[in-house]
């Protein structure tokens, strides 16, 4: 039956979600059912292709993300694909009318990655837009389920939001990104001479692109907004942690939130939902 198959498949993408990331995979849990598979296939697909870009080093990662990529397009023009992510995250696309352009910038920068570079402006924004924001649209159009008009009124805040979380990430990461990838995505900002002043010139855009996130969150329709809003206290409580921690030992150690402090992050936001404090 492809029913079953359409099942297995979607399941393959939630275990994909937990295994990978045990944050993302509560704040999923923490939408309304309806939502949550399709948001764990877009989880899947943007969590494959990245690793074929940051962990298979022994392989040809170009080959593989070109024939990742093809195998995207393919996947979603037939309605199947023998690879279960793929397949969970066509049924995904084509159910809620997702851009394929959204798609295109995605791996595009994937793409970006199979070099070192230092980015310039440009290159940081492109590479922003790609990897983060049009990610945060994937699931925005999910949300909206072909509410058009919903969905622009809430894209430039969905775009602000990723875009923070995604900055977050350069900063918890910056050791391996730069000491082992080679990579130095913030413009202007020398790795070699990272200073507390350079990161808080860092800071200064993320905080404005998370005062912008969550307006948009306290908009969001009733299905999303307790799970995004999880999300973004989970990402805000490690900026704060990363603000707090000295420019030297960002470089040299992977920022974490500990599992205690997720669970009262858990509690306090399910609280302020119930109360309607957001």
């Amino acid at each position: 039956m492809k029913e079953l198959y359409d099942k297995v498949a979607l399941d393959c993408s939630r275990l994909t979600t937990h295994a990978y990331s045990t944050s993302f995979s509560l704040g999923i849990r923490c939408l309304d059912k309806s939502i949550r598979q399709p948001i764990c296939a877009i989880y899947g697909f943007v969590r494959f292709a990245d690793e074929i870009v940051d962990t298979f080093h022994d392989y040809d990662k170009a080959s593989l993300l070109e024939r990742f990529k093809a195998d995207t397009y393919k996947a979603i023009e037939e309605k199947i694909s023998l690879n279960p992510i793929l397949h969970s995250f066509q049924l995904t696309v084509n159910k809620y009318d997702i851009d394929h352009e959204l798609i295109d910038q995605f791996l595009y920068s994937m793409e970006m990655d199979l070099t070192d570079r230092e980015y310039d402006k440009q290159e940081f924004e492109t590479y922003i837009l790609g990897s983060a924001e049009v990610v945060g649209l994937m699931c925005l159009q999910v949300f909206c389920d072909g509410d058009k008009e919903e969905y622009n009124k809430l894209k430039p805040y969905a775009m602000k939001l990723g875009s923070a979380f995604q900055k977050i990430n350069f900063l918890r990461d910056l050791k391996d990104d730069y000491v082992h990838m080679g990579r130095s995505y913030f413009p202007g900002i020398e790795l070699d001479h990272f200073n507390d002043d350079s990161k808080s010139q860092i800071e200064k855009g993320i905080e404005k692109d998370f005062k912008m996130g969550l307006e948009g969150i306290k908009k969001l329709p009733k299905c999303a907004k307790f799970g995004v809003y999880l999300a973004y206290v989970y990402y805000y409580s490690l900026f704060k942690k990363i603000r707090r921690t000295p420019s030297s030992n960002v470089l040299s150690t992977r920022i974490r939130i500990a599992n205690p402090l997720k669970i009262m992050i858990l509690f306090s936001t399910y609280l302020k939902h119930r109360l309607r404090l957001i």
